[in-house]
């Protein structure tokens, strides 16, 4: 069996909170002490072999290394714009030899990584660029983290804030969510803290429904991009699951439950959403919520049809907004010259190897 082979089908240790990784000592044998040891190694020391683990005993390393791998990734490209944004395309390494994207930008609150949590995605937004990708399969809770462990080994930095905003819908692949997020908020693992970790949904309203009775203290994101349901569901198919209607409700429900404000995600495309009916519906869609509204200039993707709302729509939009009781900000632009926008890099890297 070809070595590589025998590396993918062992256990990916970063696959474990610390809780299940004191579990797997304890089937090994070992005492379950030893899991917060190699906790510290993995996402403190941040060593990429078992044999590193030198307070470890030599017998153990060997169980180590004979039943889990590392998880390590490959950088297959690296782009960096000149805002200092840099977007990495990685090789999981595994048997499909899939590639993901991930997003490194600097803001002056720190670094921020966007990661993405599935290879491909099922929801079929139409001015995204994971769109017509094929969907492969989710990742996996230690496919997650190492997003954030390799850009910080890479750029020799720590990472302070977390937004599930890549390629796949977090809520799609839930469990495996909520177990990464389990390490990254860990004193002991990556000890980011729950407030700087943000997951974004284009709408799975069950999924809203339960973070909300997990009262868990990440930041909620939801791709609205419209106040009617015709408009949202010719921009996102999950619409015609679960409409505008029961959305609101699953964000009420959301914010009474954690006493947290919801950000809504707003990309401005040009004569679809943005004009003012289009800001009047909105302000009278959120009225009395605890919300703020991020709006996006849309990113034009290949043959995409929808194109970048004009600046000034994107600053009268806004202003309307705030005028009205509803805190709205325009997101800072970044990596446009590298093709930052979810999807994009990966999408080219395919066409490349199809040619």
């Amino acid at each position: 069996m070809p070595i590589g082979l025998v590396e993918v089908l062992k256990k990916n240790i970063k696959n474990y909170c610390l809780d299940d990784l004191k579990e797997e000592l304890k089937a090994l044998g070992e005492k379950t002490f030893r899991a917060e040891q190699i906790f510290k190694w993995i996402y403190q020391e941040k060593v990429k072999s078992f044999e590193k683990m030198t307070n470890l005993s030599i017998e153990l390393r060997k169980k180590l290394e004979e039943n889990y791998n590392i998880g390590l990734f490959n950088i297959i490209h690296k782009l960096e714009s000149i805002d200092g944004t840099k977007k990495y395309l990685f090789d999981l390494q595994d048997e499909e030899n899939n590639l993901i994207e991930t997003v490194l930008m600097e803001y002056h609150h720190g670094y921020t990584v966007c990661v993405s949590s599935q290879i491909g995605c099922k929801m079929g937004c139409k001015f995204c660029a994971s769109t017509g990708i094929p969907f492969s399969r989710n990742l996996e809770p230690g496919e997650i983290v190492e997003q954030i462990l390799a850009i910080e080994n890479d750029c020799n930095i720590k990472i302070s804030n977390i937004v599930f905003m890549g390629i796949g819908e977090p809520l799609d692949n839930y469990e495996n969510v909520l177990e990464a997020i389990k390490i990254l908020n860990d004193p002991k693992g990556l000890n980011i803290g729950a407030r700087h970790i943000s997951i974004s949904t284009s709408g799975l309203v069950p999924k809203i429904y339960d973070l909300a009775d997990r009262k868990m203290q990440c930041t909620l994101s939801v791709s609205l991009h419209s106040s009617n349901n015709k408009t949202r569901s010719s921009m996102m198919p999950i619409n015609n699951t679960y409409p505008i209607e029961e959305l609101m409700n699953a964000c009420k429900y959301y914010i009474e439950k954690t006493n947290k404000r919801v950000s809504f995600e707003y990309a401005l495309a040009k004569d679809n959403n943005d004009n003012l009916e289009d800001a009047k519906a909105l302000v009278k869609l959120l009225h009395g919520m605890l919300a703020h509204v991020n709006l996006i200039p849309i990113n034009k993707i290949e043959d995409g049809k929808y194109t970048k709302s004009t600046n000034e729509n994107i600053i009268k939009f806004r202003d309307y907004l705030n005028d009205h009781g509803i805190v709205a900000t325009i997101r800072r632009e970044l990596g446009s010259d590298i093709s930052a926008a979810c999807g994009q890099l990966r999408r080219q890297n395919l066409k490349e190897n199809k040619r």
